[in-house]
Protein backbone atom coordinates (compact mmCIF):
# COMPACT_ATOMS: atom_id res chain seq x y z
CA UNK A 1 0.00 0.00 0.00
CA UNK A 2 1.14 3.35 -1.24
CA UNK A 3 1.66 6.71 1.15
CA UNK A 4 -1.35 8.34 -0.80
CA UNK A 5 -3.37 5.13 -0.74
CA UNK A 6 -2.95 4.85 3.54
CA UNK A 7 -5.52 8.15 4.10
CA UNK A 8 -7.87 6.66 1.75
CA UNK A 9 -8.15 3.30 2.91
CA UNK A 10 -8.24 4.60 6.72
CA UNK A 11 -11.13 7.18 5.73
CA UNK A 12 -13.06 4.80 3.72
CA UNK A 13 -13.09 2.11 6.81
CA UNK A 14 -13.71 4.86 8.82
CA UNK A 15 -16.89 6.82 7.26
CA UNK A 16 -18.11 8.80 10.15
CA UNK A 17 -14.92 10.97 10.45
CA UNK A 18 -14.32 10.92 6.70
CA UNK A 19 -17.81 12.93 6.91
CA UNK A 20 -17.21 14.96 9.65
CA UNK A 21 -13.79 16.01 7.47
CA UNK A 22 -15.67 16.71 4.46
CA UNK A 23 -18.59 18.66 6.49
CA UNK A 24 -15.65 20.70 8.33
CA UNK A 25 -14.03 21.45 5.18
CA UNK A 26 -17.25 22.81 3.22
CA UNK A 27 -18.02 24.47 6.40
CA UNK A 28 -14.23 26.51 6.46
CA UNK A 29 -15.21 27.25 2.26
CA UNK A 30 -18.54 28.76 2.77
CA UNK A 31 -17.93 30.72 5.96
CA UNK A 32 -14.60 31.83 4.13
CA UNK A 33 -16.91 32.69 0.98
CA UNK A 34 -19.52 34.92 3.69
CA UNK A 35 -16.45 36.57 5.11
CA UNK A 36 -15.21 38.02 1.99
CA UNK A 37 -18.40 39.68 1.46
CA UNK A 38 -18.87 43.40 2.60
CA UNK A 39 -19.54 43.91 6.26
CA UNK A 40 -23.07 44.75 5.64
CA UNK A 41 -24.20 41.62 4.13
CA UNK A 42 -22.79 39.07 7.26
CA UNK A 43 -24.90 37.66 9.49
CA UNK A 44 -25.90 39.87 12.80
CA UNK A 45 -24.32 39.10 14.98
CA UNK A 46 -21.71 37.42 13.59
CA UNK A 47 -20.46 34.78 15.82
CA UNK A 48 -24.47 33.45 16.66
CA UNK A 49 -24.53 33.29 11.89
CA UNK A 50 -21.32 31.05 12.19
CA UNK A 51 -22.49 28.73 14.89
CA UNK A 52 -26.39 28.39 13.37
CA UNK A 53 -24.35 27.62 9.83
CA UNK A 54 -22.22 25.28 12.00
CA UNK A 55 -24.96 23.51 13.54
CA UNK A 56 -25.82 22.94 9.32
CA UNK A 57 -23.17 21.45 8.24
CA UNK A 58 -22.73 19.54 11.24
CA UNK A 59 -25.99 17.29 9.22
CA UNK A 60 -23.35 16.21 6.99
CA UNK A 61 -21.51 13.99 9.26
CA UNK A 62 -24.57 12.09 9.10
CA UNK A 63 -25.39 11.40 5.76
CA UNK A 64 -24.09 8.09 5.59
CA UNK A 65 -24.24 6.96 9.42
CA UNK A 66 -27.95 8.18 9.34
CA UNK A 67 -29.21 9.83 6.26
CA UNK A 68 -32.88 9.76 6.89
CA UNK A 69 -32.24 11.94 10.56
CA UNK A 70 -29.70 13.94 9.09
CA UNK A 71 -31.86 15.06 6.41
CA UNK A 72 -34.99 15.50 8.87
CA UNK A 73 -32.40 17.83 11.02
CA UNK A 74 -31.24 19.92 8.39
CA UNK A 75 -34.77 20.40 6.93
CA UNK A 76 -35.97 21.86 10.57
CA UNK A 77 -32.68 23.73 10.69
CA UNK A 78 -33.73 25.07 7.20
CA UNK A 79 -37.25 25.74 7.94
CA UNK A 80 -35.61 28.51 10.76
CA UNK A 81 -33.71 29.85 8.94
CA UNK A 82 -36.07 31.18 6.36
CA UNK A 83 -38.00 32.57 9.22
CA UNK A 84 -34.76 34.59 10.32
CA UNK A 85 -33.34 35.49 6.80
CA UNK A 86 -29.90 36.93 8.67
CA UNK A 87 -28.66 33.38 9.41
CA UNK A 88 -29.68 32.28 6.39
CA UNK A 89 -25.95 31.32 5.52
CA UNK A 90 -25.04 27.65 4.15
CA UNK A 91 -28.13 25.73 4.04
CA UNK A 92 -27.97 25.42 0.50
CA UNK A 93 -24.12 23.34 0.41
CA UNK A 94 -25.71 21.35 2.75
CA UNK A 95 -29.21 20.47 0.90
CA UNK A 96 -27.49 19.84 -2.35
CA UNK A 97 -24.73 17.27 -0.40
CA UNK A 98 -27.97 15.43 1.42
CA UNK A 99 -29.97 15.43 -1.47
CA UNK A 100 -27.03 13.54 -3.25
CA UNK A 101 -26.41 11.60 -0.50
CA UNK A 102 -30.57 10.44 -0.60
CA UNK A 103 -30.24 9.70 -3.69
CA UNK A 104 -27.23 7.62 -4.24
CA UNK A 105 -27.58 5.35 -0.46
CA UNK A 106 -31.21 4.99 -0.28
CA UNK A 107 -34.00 3.50 -2.25
CA UNK A 108 -35.81 5.31 -4.96
CA UNK A 109 -39.09 6.15 -2.84
CA UNK A 110 -36.95 7.16 0.28
CA UNK A 111 -34.83 9.37 -2.17
CA UNK A 112 -37.23 10.92 -3.58
CA UNK A 113 -38.86 11.55 -0.31
CA UNK A 114 -35.50 13.15 1.22
CA UNK A 115 -35.47 15.78 -1.94
CA UNK A 116 -38.97 16.58 -1.08
CA UNK A 117 -38.25 17.44 2.27
CA UNK A 118 -35.16 19.20 1.40
CA UNK A 119 -35.83 21.14 -1.21
CA UNK A 120 -39.60 22.24 -0.45
CA UNK A 121 -39.21 24.88 2.72
CA UNK A 122 -36.63 26.74 0.39
CA UNK A 123 -38.65 26.65 -2.77
CA UNK A 124 -42.10 27.36 -0.98
CA UNK A 125 -40.83 30.02 1.31
CA UNK A 126 -38.70 31.63 -1.72
CA UNK A 127 -41.82 32.22 -3.81
CA UNK A 128 -44.55 33.33 -1.37
CA UNK A 129 -42.74 34.80 1.62
CA UNK A 130 -39.60 35.95 0.34
CA UNK A 131 -38.05 38.04 -2.39
CA UNK A 132 -36.01 35.82 -4.41
CA UNK A 133 -34.59 38.63 -6.47
CA UNK A 134 -33.03 40.08 -3.49
CA UNK A 135 -29.46 38.65 -2.20
CA UNK A 136 -28.39 35.91 -1.83
CA UNK A 137 -30.08 34.23 -4.60
CA UNK A 138 -31.16 37.86 -6.97
CA UNK A 139 -33.13 35.53 -9.50
CA UNK A 140 -35.98 36.51 -10.38
CA UNK A 141 -39.20 33.52 -9.62
CA UNK A 142 -38.98 32.07 -12.96
CA UNK A 143 -35.66 31.61 -12.93
CA UNK A 144 -35.40 30.65 -9.62
CA UNK A 145 -37.50 27.77 -9.91
CA UNK A 146 -35.85 26.62 -12.85
CA UNK A 147 -32.74 27.05 -11.03
CA UNK A 148 -33.49 24.73 -8.09
CA UNK A 149 -35.44 22.11 -9.73
CA UNK A 150 -32.27 21.66 -12.34
CA UNK A 151 -30.47 21.65 -9.39
CA UNK A 152 -32.59 18.71 -7.78
CA UNK A 153 -32.69 17.02 -10.91
CA UNK A 154 -28.86 17.09 -11.13
CA UNK A 155 -28.45 16.31 -7.45
CA UNK A 156 -30.85 13.02 -7.67
CA UNK A 157 -29.69 12.04 -11.37
CA UNK A 158 -25.88 11.53 -9.98
CA UNK A 159 -26.88 9.93 -7.01
CA UNK A 160 -28.95 7.49 -8.83
CA UNK A 161 -26.11 6.71 -11.19
CA UNK A 162 -23.80 5.96 -8.63
CA UNK A 163 -26.29 4.11 -6.80
CA UNK A 164 -26.80 1.93 -10.17
CA UNK A 165 -22.96 1.65 -10.40
CA UNK A 166 -22.52 0.61 -6.61
CA UNK A 167 -25.18 -2.02 -7.42
CA UNK A 168 -23.56 -3.23 -10.70
CA UNK A 169 -20.22 -3.71 -9.06
CA UNK A 170 -21.70 -5.75 -6.01
CA UNK A 171 -24.01 -8.06 -8.37
CA UNK A 172 -20.58 -8.66 -10.47
CA UNK A 173 -18.72 -8.94 -7.24
CA UNK A 174 -21.05 -11.32 -5.89
CA UNK A 175 -21.16 -13.16 -9.32
CA UNK A 176 -17.11 -13.39 -9.36
CA UNK A 177 -17.81 -15.11 -5.61
CA UNK A 178 -20.20 -17.74 -6.46
CA UNK A 179 -18.53 -18.33 -10.06
CA UNK A 180 -14.91 -18.54 -7.68
CA UNK A 181 -16.91 -21.31 -5.25
CA UNK A 182 -18.47 -23.16 -7.94
CA UNK A 183 -14.82 -23.34 -9.49
CA UNK A 184 -13.55 -24.95 -6.11
CA UNK A 185 -16.62 -27.16 -5.54
CA UNK A 186 -15.83 -28.39 -9.54
CA UNK A 187 -12.23 -28.62 -8.53
CA UNK A 188 -12.47 -30.68 -5.08
CA UNK A 189 -15.18 -32.80 -6.76
CA UNK A 190 -12.66 -33.91 -9.55
CA UNK A 191 -9.79 -34.35 -7.30
CA UNK A 192 -12.15 -36.44 -4.65
CA UNK A 193 -13.42 -38.71 -7.95
CA UNK A 194 -9.73 -39.01 -8.82
CA UNK A 195 -8.31 -39.69 -5.57
CA UNK A 196 -11.29 -42.35 -5.23
CA UNK A 197 -10.35 -43.82 -8.81
CA UNK A 198 -6.53 -44.35 -7.92
CA UNK A 199 -7.89 -45.70 -4.65
CA UNK A 200 -10.19 -48.30 -6.69
CA UNK A 201 -7.14 -49.42 -8.75
CA UNK A 202 -4.73 -49.67 -5.51
CA UNK A 203 -7.50 -51.46 -4.32
CA UNK A 204 -8.05 -54.11 -6.71
CA UNK A 205 -4.12 -54.59 -7.03
CA UNK A 206 -3.65 -55.04 -3.43
CA UNK A 207 -6.57 -57.88 -3.37
CA UNK A 208 -5.23 -59.28 -6.32
CA UNK A 209 -1.47 -59.72 -4.09
CA UNK A 210 -3.35 -61.24 -1.33
CA UNK A 211 -5.28 -63.73 -3.87
CA UNK A 212 -2.04 -64.65 -5.44
CA UNK A 213 -0.48 -65.37 -1.82
CA UNK A 214 -3.47 -67.45 -0.97
CA UNK A 215 -2.96 -69.57 -4.22
CA UNK A 216 0.62 -69.87 -3.77
CA UNK A 217 0.41 -70.62 0.60
CA UNK A 218 -1.74 -73.53 -0.40
CA UNK A 219 0.29 -75.14 -3.05
CA UNK A 220 3.19 -74.92 -0.35
CA UNK A 221 1.48 -76.43 2.30
CA UNK A 222 0.75 -78.92 -0.58
CA UNK A 223 4.32 -79.63 -1.80
CA UNK A 224 6.26 -78.73 1.36
CA UNK A 225 6.82 -83.14 1.88
CA UNK A 226 7.01 -83.43 -1.87
CA UNK A 227 9.38 -81.04 -2.91
CA UNK A 228 11.27 -78.73 -0.52
CA UNK A 229 12.67 -76.85 -2.60
CA UNK A 230 9.68 -75.64 -4.76
CA UNK A 231 7.69 -74.65 -1.43
CA UNK A 232 10.74 -72.53 -0.41
CA UNK A 233 10.85 -71.17 -3.41
CA UNK A 234 6.94 -70.29 -3.52
CA UNK A 235 7.70 -68.73 0.15
CA UNK A 236 9.83 -66.31 -1.17
CA UNK A 237 7.45 -65.48 -3.84
CA UNK A 238 4.34 -64.76 -0.80
CA UNK A 239 7.48 -62.69 0.97
CA UNK A 240 7.91 -60.42 -1.65
CA UNK A 241 3.98 -60.53 -2.69
CA UNK A 242 3.10 -59.28 0.42
CA UNK A 243 5.62 -56.90 1.04
CA UNK A 244 4.56 -55.25 -1.98
CA UNK A 245 0.74 -55.53 -0.79
CA UNK A 246 1.70 -54.09 2.56
CA UNK A 247 3.07 -51.49 0.26
CA UNK A 248 0.44 -50.67 -2.01
CA UNK A 249 -2.31 -51.23 1.58
CA UNK A 250 0.23 -48.37 2.72
CA UNK A 251 -0.61 -45.68 -0.13
CA UNK A 252 -4.23 -47.01 -0.44
CA UNK A 253 -5.16 -45.68 3.00
CA UNK A 254 -3.20 -42.36 2.42
CA UNK A 255 -5.77 -41.90 -0.65
CA UNK A 256 -8.32 -43.11 0.84
CA UNK A 257 -8.25 -41.09 3.98
CA UNK A 258 -11.76 -41.28 5.12
CA UNK A 259 -13.62 -42.16 1.92
CA UNK A 260 -14.87 -45.91 1.01
CA UNK A 261 -15.66 -47.49 -2.02
CA UNK A 262 -16.35 -51.16 -2.81
CA UNK A 263 -13.99 -52.97 -4.23
CA UNK A 264 -13.90 -53.66 -8.15
CA UNK A 265 -12.37 -56.81 -10.10
CA UNK A 266 -9.58 -58.41 -8.96
CA UNK A 267 -7.50 -58.10 -11.78
CA UNK A 268 -3.94 -56.56 -11.92
CA UNK A 269 -3.41 -52.86 -13.31
CA UNK A 270 -1.92 -51.42 -16.35
CA UNK A 271 1.90 -51.74 -16.00
CA UNK A 272 5.55 -51.64 -17.45
CA UNK A 273 4.14 -54.68 -19.64
CA UNK A 274 1.75 -52.77 -21.11
CA UNK A 275 3.24 -49.97 -22.08
CA UNK A 276 4.34 -50.63 -25.34
CA UNK A 277 1.33 -51.43 -26.18
CA UNK A 278 -0.48 -48.40 -25.50
CA UNK A 279 2.20 -46.37 -27.29
CA UNK A 280 1.60 -48.41 -30.29
CA UNK A 281 -2.58 -48.06 -30.08
CA UNK A 282 -1.84 -44.04 -29.84
CA UNK A 283 0.46 -44.10 -32.90
CA UNK A 284 -2.34 -45.99 -34.73
CA UNK A 285 -5.04 -43.54 -33.69
CA UNK A 286 -2.82 -40.80 -35.42
CA UNK A 287 0.17 -39.36 -33.24
CA UNK A 288 3.13 -41.22 -33.84
CA UNK A 289 4.82 -41.82 -30.62
CA UNK A 290 8.50 -42.88 -29.82
CA UNK A 291 9.70 -44.67 -26.41
CA UNK A 292 12.80 -44.88 -24.82
CA UNK A 293 13.28 -46.66 -21.70
CA UNK A 294 16.95 -46.53 -19.64
CA UNK A 295 17.37 -48.47 -16.89
CA UNK A 296 15.40 -51.26 -15.08
CA UNK A 297 11.81 -50.91 -14.81
CA UNK A 298 10.97 -54.66 -14.13
CA UNK A 299 12.64 -53.31 -10.29
CA UNK A 300 9.53 -50.78 -10.27
CA UNK A 301 6.66 -51.70 -7.70
CA UNK A 302 3.13 -52.69 -9.53
CA UNK A 303 1.64 -49.03 -7.72
CA UNK A 304 4.51 -47.27 -9.40
CA UNK A 305 4.37 -48.78 -12.64
CA UNK A 306 0.59 -48.57 -12.57
CA UNK A 307 1.37 -44.32 -12.00
CA UNK A 308 3.58 -44.12 -15.29
CA UNK A 309 1.14 -46.08 -17.07
CA UNK A 310 -1.58 -43.84 -16.09
CA UNK A 311 0.13 -40.43 -16.51
CA UNK A 312 1.43 -41.36 -20.12
CA UNK A 313 -2.18 -42.59 -20.86
CA UNK A 314 -3.54 -39.02 -20.12
CA UNK A 315 -0.85 -37.48 -21.22
CA UNK A 316 -0.98 -38.98 -24.93
CA UNK A 317 -4.58 -38.68 -24.58
CA UNK A 318 -4.63 -34.53 -24.10
CA UNK A 319 -2.10 -34.74 -27.28
CA UNK A 320 -4.21 -37.07 -29.72
CA UNK A 321 -6.79 -34.11 -28.63
CA UNK A 322 -5.25 -31.26 -28.90
CA UNK A 323 -1.75 -31.07 -30.53
CA UNK A 324 -3.12 -31.87 -34.25
CA UNK A 325 -0.62 -32.91 -36.33
CA UNK A 326 2.13 -33.84 -34.22
CA UNK A 327 4.43 -36.53 -32.57
CA UNK A 328 4.93 -37.40 -29.55
CA UNK A 329 7.79 -38.99 -27.35
CA UNK A 330 8.13 -40.58 -23.75
CA UNK A 331 11.33 -40.92 -22.46
CA UNK A 332 11.26 -42.95 -18.98
CA UNK A 333 14.52 -43.43 -17.02
CA UNK A 334 14.83 -45.31 -13.65
CA UNK A 335 17.92 -44.07 -12.19
CA UNK A 336 19.64 -45.16 -8.85
CA UNK A 337 17.81 -42.06 -6.78
CA UNK A 338 14.86 -40.49 -9.08
CA UNK A 339 12.42 -42.10 -11.97
CA UNK A 340 12.30 -39.59 -14.63
CA UNK A 341 9.22 -39.86 -16.99
CA UNK A 342 8.66 -36.94 -19.49
CA UNK A 343 5.73 -36.86 -22.23
CA UNK A 344 6.26 -34.07 -24.74
CA UNK A 345 4.84 -33.36 -28.39
CA UNK A 346 5.21 -31.24 -31.09
CA UNK A 347 1.79 -29.78 -31.90
CA UNK A 348 0.23 -26.54 -31.26
CA UNK A 349 0.95 -26.15 -27.22
CA UNK A 350 -2.27 -24.69 -24.87
CA UNK A 351 -4.82 -22.21 -25.68
CA UNK A 352 -4.05 -19.01 -24.46
CA UNK A 353 -5.66 -19.11 -21.23
CA UNK A 354 -7.25 -22.37 -21.68
CA UNK A 355 -6.01 -25.79 -19.63
CA UNK A 356 -4.74 -28.00 -21.32
CA UNK A 357 -5.02 -31.33 -20.01
CA UNK A 358 -8.28 -30.22 -17.64
CA UNK A 359 -9.11 -32.27 -14.92
CA UNK A 360 -6.46 -35.01 -16.03
CA UNK A 361 -3.84 -32.63 -14.22
CA UNK A 362 -5.12 -33.28 -11.19
CA UNK A 363 -5.01 -37.27 -11.33
CA UNK A 364 -1.32 -37.07 -12.33
CA UNK A 365 -0.72 -34.85 -9.54
CA UNK A 366 -2.36 -36.84 -7.19
CA UNK A 367 -0.91 -40.03 -8.41
CA UNK A 368 2.80 -38.15 -8.60
CA UNK A 369 2.54 -36.64 -5.02
CA UNK A 370 1.18 -40.15 -3.45
CA UNK A 371 5.19 -41.51 -4.07
CA UNK A 372 6.26 -37.75 -2.63
CA UNK A 373 7.35 -37.17 -6.63
CA UNK A 374 6.69 -34.06 -8.19
CA UNK A 375 4.97 -32.89 -11.61
CA UNK A 376 5.25 -30.44 -14.00
CA UNK A 377 3.13 -29.33 -16.73
CA UNK A 378 3.28 -26.77 -19.54
CA UNK A 379 4.51 -25.55 -22.99
CA UNK A 380 7.58 -26.45 -24.15
CA UNK A 381 10.53 -24.77 -25.84
CA UNK A 382 9.92 -24.12 -29.91
CA UNK A 383 6.56 -25.13 -29.30
CA UNK A 384 4.28 -28.61 -27.75
CA UNK A 385 3.52 -29.28 -24.83
CA UNK A 386 5.43 -31.12 -22.21
CA UNK A 387 4.51 -33.20 -19.47
CA UNK A 388 7.47 -34.22 -16.73
CA UNK A 389 7.30 -36.46 -13.61
CA UNK A 390 9.86 -37.25 -11.01
CA UNK A 391 9.68 -39.68 -8.38
CA UNK A 392 12.55 -40.38 -5.44
CA UNK A 393 13.25 -44.44 -6.03
CA UNK A 394 14.83 -44.00 -2.35
CA UNK A 395 11.43 -43.30 -0.96
CA UNK A 396 10.09 -46.18 -2.91
CA UNK A 397 12.19 -48.32 -1.32
CA UNK A 398 11.69 -47.08 2.32
CA UNK A 399 8.34 -47.81 2.20
CA UNK A 400 9.02 -51.33 2.08
CA UNK A 401 10.74 -51.45 5.60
Amino acid sequence: MTARQAPRTYLRRHPLLADALLAALLYAGVAALWLLRPGNSWPAPLPAGLLWSALAMATITLRRRATMLAVGLLTAHTLVSLLVPRLLQVEAVGIVVLTYTAAAWLPLRRAVLAAGLLWTPPLVFGLFLLDTRLPPMQLAPPYFIVFATMAVLLCVTAGRTVHHRRAYVAALTERARDAERNQQALTAQAVADERRRIARELHDMVAHHVSVMGVLATGSRRALHRDPAAADEALATIEETGRTALREMRRLLDVLRTDQEPAGELAPQPGMAHLAGLVEQVSEAGLPVTLTMTGDARTLDPGVALTIYRIVQEALTNALKHAGSATAEVRLDVGTYWLTLEICDTGRGPRPGGERVGHGLLGMRERVTLYGGTLRTGPRPGGGFRVSARIPVDALDGAAQ
